[in-house]
């Protein structure tokens, strides 16, 4: 699993400035849903071959009671609850405040590893960008300027060097399957459902990540691995517990599984962290099948609605199958994971060099690439990079400027042909070099 370094502070110490500088990129996953996740961003970053997950939030307001702040004081504080690592951003322009020392305070009493980190250093001595604040006793402040990077790559292997190695584990050799959703839209029902018909679980492995639980378990003699993100609760006790949503283990999850189950609720309107999840889901290049839960019952007008919603609002997830399903009643289980089975395999599928250029040199017959200028990029021939999303490599002359949209159009042609349902696969350009173009 990915450690998970929190970001927190004040207000404007510059948490967002730092979350972008360490994911290099906009943000991965926003949460916007007030209530839930306000103010909360995720996202990904690397520090030589150290990857993690990083998490900016909006700060803790020990003082309010209600309204928005005393909300994102507490996401914050869930959070941190999830964190291995949290670094407390303070600004030195502004210097050490009443409620640095508050947030401190709180952030000791949770007995996570703490860094100090005092930002906007710029052109300061870095002893005495950090002299005053000694006075928190999170140990030695460590200045940095988020805004230009200096001093964030040193911060960050302090950080991680502290943290356990965690070995990058191979794809397993047979399914692993994340369950992931919304909160109440019955994904441990719905794990429940499939490992409560002819159940043969090996072992439940304990000491996993905070909540996630991996169960081994067999159908019709094939081994699979389900992940249930909430924990897995008693088959009589499911519907009176109310699900713990964590953005933290639904990312790690995914992460950490090759195919994806993203649970929704027939009877209630797809919402935009849906969305986001299903957007994490195809940025890590899982394969993925989309249960709609909680179809039993449905008025027909209400399911025309539901396939309406789903093709307007998720239409990005076009290469997944679709089931409606009740995992309650235990109806369309079986059919989910036969195509789980099936996305399984076209993640793993084997594809050779001669099929992919015959289909590469069809679609180009049928489109060419677009001019750039005076020259049009040429393709000569495709070969596979790699597995869980398939990956091919396409090799030619002049692709620099290769539009997205003539990518895309590649993928699908490559996606057709080559009967590949419930997996994303992505195309990368390799560009020749020319042996007679050289300049001494």
């Amino acid at each position: 699993m990915k450690p998970t370094v929190v970001i927190v502070g004040r207000p404007n110490v510059g948490k967002s400035t730092l979350f972008n500088r360490l994911t290099r990129s906009r943000d991965a996953l926003v949460h916007d849903q007030p209530g839930l996740t306000r103010d909360r961003h995720y996202g990904q970053g690397r520090v030589g071959g150290k990857p993690y997950i990083i998490v900016d939030t909006g700060g803790l307001e020990p003082v309010v009671k209600e309204g928005i702040l005393h909300e994102m004081a507490r996401q914050t504080r869930q959070a941190v609850d999830e964190a291995d690592a949290i670094i407390m951003l303070v600004d030195a322009r502004l210097g050490l405040s009443p409620h640095d020392r508050t947030v401190a305070e709180q952030l000791r009493r949770t007995g996570r590893r703490l860094w100090l980190a005092v930002n906007k250093a710029e052109g300061m001595r870095s002893e005495n960008a950090g002299a005053e604040f000694h006075e928190l006793g999170l140990g030695t402040p460590l200045a940095i300027s988020a805004a230009h990077g200096d001093g964030v790559r040193e911060l960050m292997e302090l950080v991680l060097g502290e943290l356990p190695s965690v070995p990058e584990e191979p794809l397993s050799r047979h399914p692993r399957i994340a369950v992931v959703g919304r909160p109440n839209v019955g994904k441990s029902t719905l794990v429940n459902a499939i490992l409560g018909e002819e159940r043969m679980i090996a072992f439940d492995q304990p000491g996993t990540t905070r909540d996630s639980i991996y169960v081994d378990f067999e159908r019709h003699g094939k081994p699979y691995t389900i992940i249930d993100t909430a924990g897995l609760r008693r088959r009589g006790r499911v519907d009176e517990v109310v699900e713990k949503f964590s953005v933290v283990k639904t990312l790690q999850a995914v992460e950490d599984a090759n195919v994806v189950v993203l649970v929704l609720d027939a009877r209630a309107e797809i919402a935009d962290q849906d969305a986001h999840i299903a957007g994490f889901v195809l940025e890590a290049g899982r394969a993925l099948v989309v249960a709609i839960n909680k179809w039993d019952g449905l008025p027909e007008e209400n399911r025309e609605r539901v396939k309406r919603d789903y093709a307007r609002k998720l239409a990005f997830l076009d290469f997944a199958r679709v089931h409606h399903v009740s995992a309650l009643q235990g109806a369309g289980i079986g059919a989910v994971l036969g195509s789980v089975n099936g996305a399984y395999a076209a993640a793993m599928a084997k594809l050779p060099t001669p099929k992919l250029t015959r289909v590469l040199m069809e679609a180009v017959a049928r489109q060419q690439p677009p001019r750039h200028g005076l020259t049009r990029p040429k393709l000569r021939y495709a070969h596979q990079g790699g597995s869980n999303p398939p990956l091919i490599v396409v090799h030619g002359t002049a692709l620099d400027d290769m539009p997205a949209s003539y990518k895309r159009y590649l993928e699908r042609r490559f996606m057709e042909a080559l009967e590949l349902q419930g997996t994303p696969l992505r195309v990368v350009f390799r560009q020749g070099n020319n042996p007679f173009d050289r300049r001494d």
